[in-house]
């Protein structure tokens, strides 16, 4: 398991520190610290989709201007969240079963607890 996600992100913290309780081995990968590659992004966007992987409550995303946030796409979005890794929405987590976003401890403790 991958998680990638901001060091300082207070959901990546708290999904983390679950994982650490629940005695889930995992690597971490700092986007902001240790850079996001073009492919990997595309990955994710091929699995979840842009639109689920842009975070639109951050403060990122408010400090895009109005005209880009109005008219953004699937290209530009890719082009932001290179530019922004911030502008992604965290933790994103890699397994064998696939690419998901976001922390929910109910729904970590039934995909991840065997």
């Amino acid at each position: 398991m991958k998680i990638f996600g901001i060091r300082n992100c207070d959901t990546v913290k708290k999904a983390r520190k679950w994982l650490d309780d629940a005695g889930i081995d995992y690597q971490f990968h700092d986007f902001k610290k240790d850079g996001l590659s073009p492919d990997t992004l595309t990955q994710w966007e091929k699995s979840l989709g842009w639109e689920a992987l842009v975070n639109r409550r951050g403060t990122t995303w408010r400090k895009l201007p109005e005209q880009v946030r109005d008219n953004i796409s699937a290209s530009t979005a890719h082009e932001l969240m290179l530019d922004n890794p911030s502008l992604i929405k965290r933790p994103v987590v890699e397994t064998s079963g696939g690419v998901s976003v976001g922390f929910n401890a109910d729904d970590w403790a039934s995909q991840f607890k065997h």
